[in-house]
């Protein structure tokens, strides 16, 4: 069993930067496929970013948000720059045994997810 806790969300205006974090129990961490997912109200969830032995973005933030892991604190981080009204949404943190095409149902465990607004 897995659990994610996202943290680091806030209100920002565009142009800033914000970076969320994602505390993960188990052991089994560095094995794992993390990832990060955002929903914004009144739309699905959508995939924004993910990192094992690869890293692999959503072309809507490639350039301008990156992920990377601290196996060492069990921590996934997405720090995002050049933020746009369009990326407010909730971002939720997700982890799978492996990476399939970036769907949700590739994913095994979600956190509750942190709420990012980003003002114009």
């Amino acid at each position: 069993q897995v659990q994610l806790v996202e943290s680091g969300g806030g209100l920002v205006q565009a142009g800033d930067s914000l970076r969320l974090s994602c505390a993960a129990s188990g052991r089994t961490f560095s094995r794992k496929v993390m990832a990060w997912f955002r929903q914004a109200p009144g739309k699905e969830r959508e995939f924004v970013a993910a990192i094992s032995w690869f890293t692999y973005y959503a072309g809507s933030v490639k350039g301008r948000f990156t992920i990377s892991r601290d196996n060492a604190k069990n921590t996934v981080y997405l720090q995002m720059n050049s933020l746009k009204p369009e990326d407010t949404a909730t971002y939720y943190c997700a982890a799978a045994e492996s990476f399939g095409s970036g769907s949700t149902s590739d994913m095994d465990y979600w956190g509750k997810g942190t709420l990012v607004t980003v003002s114009s």
